[in-house]
């Protein structure tokens, strides 16, 4: 089992930047395909993003897309999300997940595609 801490949440002004990391503990975590999901109260879990075992593929939401990027360090057992041009509808809890497939499958955008999450970490965009 893959536990996953997220950081790097706050405060930031329309048009700032945050990196959020995600630590995961577990041997297993390199060979995992890792997301990163939204959700405001009242709402579904968003996907955002989503980045491949070896890091070589990604996937974006079109609302992201030019904007986020996702990353990888393995060898640190990292995930990171590093988030520009922030919009205050980008204000959310951020949650990263980690999911039993090595590659992005057609379903990654699933919730459901992902049997690990942390706990969230909070993004507050002010206008």
């Amino acid at each position: 089992q893959v536990q996953l801490v997220e950081s790097g949440g706050g405060l930031v002004q329309s048009g700032g930047s945050l990196r959020l990391s995600c630590a995961a503990s577990g041997r297993t975590f390199s060979t995992r395909t890792v997301g990163w999901f939204r959700q405001v109260p009242g709402k579904e879990r968003e996907f955002i993003a989503a980045i491949s075992s070896i890091g070589g593929s990604t996937y974006y939401t079109d609302s992201v897309k030019g904007r986020f990027t996702i990353s990888r360090d393995n060898a640190k057992n990292t995930v990171y999300l590093q988030m520009n041009s922030l919009k205050p509808e980008d204000t959310a809890v951020y949650y990263c997940a980690a999911s039993k497939y090595a590659i992005l499958v057609v379903t990654i955008t699933r919730p459901s595609e992902f049997g690990s999450w942390g706990q969230g970490t909070q993004v507050t965009v002010s206008s």
